[in-house]
């Protein structure tokens, strides 16, 4: 059975839609509305030929190409989507240097034509997943900002309470909520003051008793100023919504994965220094590494591959290209401190790094590179972390 490779090009409003045969022979090519009516027409077209036959590719293009992508696998097509860094190479190779839509539509389906043996199956994980884990590390740089913020309020509002206690316990938060300076609590009815101290800490004994919250305040350095004091106020109401709906995202987080990619769940917390949110976030942004054929594909991926700057004689210090998913260049950052910290094979390759002469954060660019190329040989090979076999 002959194959066809349909390229789809996206844009807010509309879409091109190129096909070929396996000799590269243009089958049909469409300019359609982004929206219902154009996906039937699309539709149309493609049932001239067996699914089993087809092959259809999209760009990557922010969040519009997810509703097309989503009726066609409602449909049953095979789709795939592309990095655009690699379409991109692929049309730099070819030679040809024309910008338009039908052009890019034809150059996907090339592209498919040429490396359709080395594509996945199909996309690994949905784009759900991966806007879900991309919430979550909002929500969690939310919750630093906020913190940040609170903590240098209260250098104004009370700034004797964060030398003593941790400020960010789930009964001194609420207690702020609603006396959010010294001058609050001073001023508060000491019965009620014990009140919302007591019944907000059900989970946990509080670590102050009111007694001593109230003498604290009283010799307080703390300067007047309402304003803050609302401010204060009000970033704690929001820190506490966020931290209660953060195990929400995470637990929809871990039943996503779970129903679609359990396995490769189970062999990134294999490695110690990994645990399942940081797994979640690595598969959410890479999805099935087996798309990249191999280890340093995946690090161009997340942008950690060296970029030297050259002229002439001089040649610059070699930096990481940044050019990649950010949001995976983060997530295998943080996997590599961890591991440097905890797992032995990491943490031994960690200092003699150091001891060579790295600074912390090549040493620590220099495992996430080791870290990286564990993780591909373990998920292509569906097998668990074992130091004898990595070392």
């Amino acid at each position: 059975m002959d194959q066809v490779f349909v390229g789809i090009d996206i844009a807010k409003e509309s879409f091109v839609a190129c096909a070929l045969n396996e000799k590269q022979e243009k089958l049909f090519e469409l300019t359609l509305s982004m929206d219902r009516e154009g996906f039937q027409k699309l539709e149309k077209y493609l049932r001239d030929f067996p699914k089993e036959s087809l092959l259809i590719g999209e760009e990557s293009s922010g969040c519009y190409h997810i509703n097309l992508f989503s009726f066609l696998v409602s449909q049953g097509y095979r789709v795939v989507v592309l990095n655009p860094l690699l379409v991109s190479h692929f049309l730099k190779l070819s030679l040809r240097k024309t910008k338009t839509d039908r052009k890019d539509a034809l150059t996907i389906a090339q592209f498919l034509a040429q490396f359709h043996t080395s594509l996945p199956e199909s996309s690994f994980l949905s784009s759900d997943f991966r806007d879900l884990a991309r919430e979550r590390e909002s929500i969690s740089f939310e919750i630093t900002r906020l913190k940040n913020d609170i903590q240098r309020l209260l250098e104004i509002t009370f700034p004797e309470l964060p030398r003593y206690l941790n400020v960010f316990s789930s009964s001194l938060l609420n207690l702020l909520q609603f006396y959010p300076s010294a001058r609050a609590i001073k001023a508060a009815d000491p019965v009620r003051l014990a009140e919302v101290l007591t019944n907000q800490g059900k989970r946990r004994k509080p670590t102050i008793s009111p007694e001593e919250l109230l003498s604290l305040a009283r010799v307080s350095i703390a300067s007047p100023s309402p304003s803050r004091e609302l401010i204060l106020s009000q970033k704690i109401s929001h820190l506490l919504f966020l931290q209660e709906k953060l195990p929400e995202i995470e637990e929809m987080l871990s039943m996503m994965c779970r129903q679609i990619a359990w396995e490769d769940l189970e062999i990134l917390k294999s490695i110690k220094g990994i645990g399942e949110v940081t797994a979640l976030h690595f598969l959410a942004e890479v999805g099935d590494v087996r798309r990249f054929g191999n280890h340093r594909k995946l690090i161009a991926y997340a942008g950690l591959d060296p970029s030297i700057y050259q002229s002439g004689k001089f040649k610059g210090e070699s930096k990481i290209s940044k050019r990649g998913n950010r949001h995976a260049r983060r997530v295998i950052f943080l996997m590599a401190q961890s591991v440097a910290k905890v797992n032995h094979l990491f943490r031994t390759y960690f200092l003699r790094k150091r001891e060579e002469g790295a600074s912390y954060k090549k040493a620590i660019l220099a495992v996430a590179h080791k870290l990286i190329r564990v993780i591909f040989a373990l998920l292509t090979q569906r097998s668990h972390f074992r130091v004898s076999l990595n070392s």
